[in-house]
C-alpha cells in the first residue's frame, strides 16, 4: 500500500476521513490537506484511474486491519487428517488398536485416512481391502461419516472418514 509521499500518481480522486469525495487533484494539494489535518495519505485503489487515495490514520488502520485478522484466525477451526494404515491380513487385537486410535483423533475432530496398501499377490484381490475397510467403517458407525468411500488407487486403498457433525 502506497502511503504519502510513496505514491506516484500525478493526479488522484481523493476521499476525506469522513467518506465524502474531495474530488480528482493533484497529489501534492491532496498531501497538503492531510498534512493539514494531521492525517496520512493512503493509496487505496492503485488500479483505478484516477487513483482513489483516502485520508485516513493509517496506524490507526493497520492496528484495526491486524485486530480483525487476529480475529479471524482465533474463531477458524483448523482440520487436520490423521492416517491409519491397516493391512489385509490385519487380526482381531491390531484391528482393535486402531479403531481405539480412530476412535480419540475423530472425538478431537480431525479427518482420518484410513490406507490399506498391498503387497505382491495382494494385488490379485483388490476387494478383500475393500471389505476390510468397510468391515472397520462398520465398527465406527456411531462417531463417524464417510466422506469418501473406499477406492483404490495403484497398490493402494483408502477411504476418508470425517467426525460426525452434532447441532
Amino acid at each position: 500500500m502506497q502511503i504519502n509521499e510513496g505514491i506516484t500518481d500525478r493526479e488522484v480522486l481523493v476521499i476525506d476521513e469522513n467518506g465524502q469525495k474531495l474530488g480528482v487533484m493533484v497529489r501534492s494539494e491532496a498531501l497538503r490537506i492531510a498534512e493539514f489535518r494531521n492525517l496520512d495519505l493512503v493509496n487505496i485503489s492503485p488500479n483505478a484511474k484516477p487513483s482513489v487515495c483516502k485520508i485516513m490514520d493509517y496506524g490507526k488502520y493497520r492496528f484495526e486491519m491486524l485486530k480483525k485478522e487476529k480475529e479471524a484466525k482465533k474463531s477458524q477451526k483448523v482440520i487436520k487428517i490423521k492416517e491409519v494404515k491397516l493391512s489385509q491380513t490385519i487380526d482381531v487385537g491390531d484391528i482393535n488398536t486402531r479403531l481405539k486410535q480412530t476412535r480419540e483423533f475423530l472425538a478431537e475432530g480431525d479427518k482420518v485416512k484410513v490406507s490399506i496398501k498391498m503387497f505382491g499377490r495382494q494385488m490379485a484381490h483388490p476387494e478383500i481391502s475393500v471389505q476390510v475397510l468397510e468391515d472397520f467403517f462398520a465398527k465406527l458407525q456411531d462417531v463417524a461419516v464417510q466422506e469418501k468411500k473406499p477406492t483404490g488407487e495403484g497398490r493402494i486403498t483408502y477411504m476418508m472418514l470425517a467426525p460426525i457433525v452434532k447441532k
